[in-house]
């Protein structure tokens, strides 16, 4: 609605504009008749050309089409003032046209040679150079004005139809960024409820089935108890499959190394050189831990790349005895860590990394300062290990 509303106004502005010169033509013709020139029948007839090529001509944005168009009503000007036509009304007109239909400098050139065909014409009609200078210079001098108020209105409302597709862009991006952010959200904790109920209870229902199966039971029940054992497993396994599905794409049949691997490099493709350091020993870690450092990397590195402006960053992930750690460190421009505490700021990024955190038991800390900004993340082991 905002875009059509300024689609409007620059359409009313210029078409007021074009309905002003076509007055100024009528008036021609008017004074022409009413006055009975000698010549009225013709200057009506130029009349009309002149209308009809100025509607023509009007849409015509490519500029030698325009300089033709004006071109054109130039010409029919000039035959209406040979005529003997009162044509410094057209000449107003046509001043208008080219100060808001041409670039600047050439529009003063063309009205600085409308002003002396003025002149000229007024000296041959009247035989008086006094009137015919200061009537040409001052409807000259006013033409510029009135004209150079609609190249300031043109461009103030060009201006602000760009800022208004700007924004609507921004706020395409950023609905879009909230919507991807709270799909991979719940993805994540679809992945996390299947692992932590349906997983762990069919492990621990297999597990118990393993030790009924060393007991001695009669034949029936024994088959019964493995056949419930292998549904059990194929159960587990469709379980894992789907959260395997729910996770991040870089984490499916890879490592979390390899899968941060990944996302430095296609990071270190554009113009900021991302590396991966891989510390302690590498242990195996629950599927959501795993997924939320990928998640948690891919969206410090993205935010390096797009606003820091640095040019080297570093991701570590050291593996400690009881946790694990992720720290993307860059050397880019830094931020005000006090906007994560301001509810009015644009933050949704951080804030999701914040929550995705906070809700697997981690804990996470921001620190930054021109040339040095470090995101840090923690997970306790020992507490995901019984969430296995």
């Amino acid at each position: 609605m905002v875009d059509d509303y300024a689609f409007t106004r620059d359409a009313r502005l210029r078409l007021g504009l074009h309905v002003l010169v076509l007055v100024l033509a009528l008036i021609v013709l008017l004074r022409a008749v009413l006055l009975s020139e000698p010549y009225a029948g013709w200057i009506g007839a130029l009349t009309a050309v002149f209308v009809v090529v100025h509607i023509v001509g009007a849409s015509r944005r490519a500029p030698v089409a325009r300089f033709a168009w004006l071109g054109s009503l130039c010409a029919v000007w000039v035959a209406m003032a040979l005529l003997g036509a009162d044509a410094a009304y057209v000449s107003f007109g046509l001043i208008l046209l080219f100060m808001t239909e041409m670039p600047l400098i050439p529009a003063l050139a063309a009205v600085t040679a409308i002003t002396i065909v003025n002149v000229v014409i007024g000296v041959h009609v009247d035989g008086r150079w006094g009137g015919a200078v200061v009537g040409s210079l001052l409807g000259a001098v006013v033409g510029v004005v009135v004209g150079l108020g609609f190249r300031v209105l043109f461009h103030e409302t060009e201006r602000r139809q760009q800022l208004i597709e700007e924004l609507h862009r921004t706020r395409a991006e950023l609905a879009e960024k909230e919507r991807s952010a709270g799909e991979l959200a719940e993805r994540e904790r679809l992945a996390r409820e299947i692992h932590d109920t349906v997983a762990q209870g069919l492990s621990s229902i297999q597990m118990l089935l393993h030790a009924a199966e060393a007991e001695d039971l009669p034949p029936g029940a024994a088959d019964k108890v493995v056949m419930a054992r292998r549904t059990a497993s194929a159960g587990l396994a469709d379980a894992r499959r789907l959260i395997a599905a729910l996770s991040p794409s870089d984490l499916a049949g890879s490592s979390l190394v390899d899968a941060l691997n990944r996302v430095c490099e296609r990071a270190a493709a554009g113009s900021c050189d991302v590396r991966l350091l891989v510390e302690g020993q590498a242990v195996s870690l629950p599927m959501p831990v795993a997924s939320a450092l990928v998640r948690l990397a891919q969206g410090a590195v993205s935010n390096v790349v797009r606003h820091a402006g640095a040019r080297h960053a570093v991701v570590t992930l050291t593996y400690g005895t009881d946790e694990v750690h992720l720290d993307v460190v860059d050397d880019g421009h830094g931020f005000d860590a006090a906007i994560l505490d301001d509810p009015a700021a644009h933050n949704f990024g951080l804030n999701a990394m914040r929550t995705r955190v906070e809700q697997l038991s981690g804990r996470w800390s921001i620190e930054s300062e021109p040339g040095h900004t470090a995101v840090s993340v923690t997970f306790p082991l020992a507490q995901q290990e019984e969430h296995r």
